[in-house]
């Protein structure tokens, strides 16, 4: 089956020579959850923004659906809705007419029924009819979702989409987005909060400086770049790593109480048991052991950093 979305060398360049996009390539599969991450300036919104139509590639190729979003680009754009970062909604419009208004600007007839249907799954039924400037800003970015969903997309594009909300409505979104893909649509998401793409992405791809730096699935993903610490807490503190521990390359933190040793999770021995053995042989007592697994923060954090390193 061909990509839902098919992005193959795009660049954007400006008027100053700033290039934004430097030949983004990635496929984006049909039905699935794809989390964009990246720093602020990384080109995340430019890639949504070509993608949308709503910014013209300096070069390359873009096609959602088999239609070019240059060439064909009222075929593009009719498969996709974009859930902006900033909430551009009409105060003085009730919730209803906003939402039924978007989907008559892709030429859909009528049907409230299935605007109903959305209002609902999104809990804003019950605010159908008030006007937008007296809903809170979390209730407004559900609007802004619904007006995306209107026309009946195959593709969702969340540009930030819990920017500014809290903790919990932030999960329900999570609950909504599942439920979106089990309707059957390909949402891509972009996000400054790490555990939000641990939590619902399919596949995660890191974007720094115009440049895709990987692409790959979630679990794949922990799995190969994922390490564990061992932390050990002492019952008395030490003033340094003893010269027998010195080829373990451990650390240490808490005002000398802990020794953390990072271990690879993909070996088949970790070394674990013989370091015990030798932190005992030099005379330390044990309190406590802890172990922690890399989070995807920790990962994105190093690959940004490696491209900082390299450039």
């Amino acid at each position: 089956m061909p990509p839902m979305v098919e992005i193959t060398d795009v660049r954007k360049s400006y008027g100053d020579g700033f290039e934004a996009l430097k030949g983004v390539s990635l496929d984006i599969l049909d039905g699935e959850i794809l989390a964009l991450l990246g720093p602020n300036g990384a080109g995340k919104t430019t890639l949504i923004s070509a993608i949308c139509g709503l910014t013209q590639p300096t070069s390359g190729t873009v096609s959602v659906g088999g239609h070019d979003v240059v060439t064909e680009y009222r075929g593009a754009r009719a498969l996709v809705g974009l859930v902006p970062q900033e909430i551009n909604l009409e105060p003085f419009e009730r919730v209803m007419n906003t939402v039924r208004f978007s989907r008559g600007l892709f030429g859909k007839p009528r049907n409230d029924a299935m605007l109903e249907k959305i209002l609902r799954q999104l809990s804003l039924w019950d605010k159908r009819d008030s006007r937008i400037m007296e809903l809170s800003g979390g209730m407004k970015r559900r609007v802004l979702i619904a007006k995306a969903l209107a026309h009946e997309p195959q593709v969702l594009f969340l540009d930030e989409p819990t920017a500014g909300v809290d903790v919990e409505l932030r999960r329900d979104m999570w609950e909504i987005v599942a439920q979106l893909q089990n309707d059957g649509v390909t949402i891509i998401l972009t996000t400054h909060y790490i555990e939000e793409a641990e939590a619902i992405a399919d596949r995660i791809a890191v974007i720094n400086k115009g440049d895709i730096l990987l692409v790959e699935e979630k679990s794949a993903l922990m799995t190969r770049l994922g390490q564990k610490e061992l932390r050990i807490e002492l019952q008395e503190p030490i003033d340094r790593v003893p010269d027998i521990l010195a080829a373990w390359n451990m650390r240490l933190e808490q005002d000398g109480l802990v020794l953390v040793y990072s271990y690879d999770t993909t070996q088949d021995r970790t070394g674990i048991a013989t370091l015990i053995r030798e932190i005992s042989d030099a005379g330390l007592i044990l309190r406590d052991l802890q172990t922690r697994q890399n989070s995807l923060e920790d990962i994105f954090v190093g690959l940004v950093a490696e491209q900082e390193d390299a450039a």
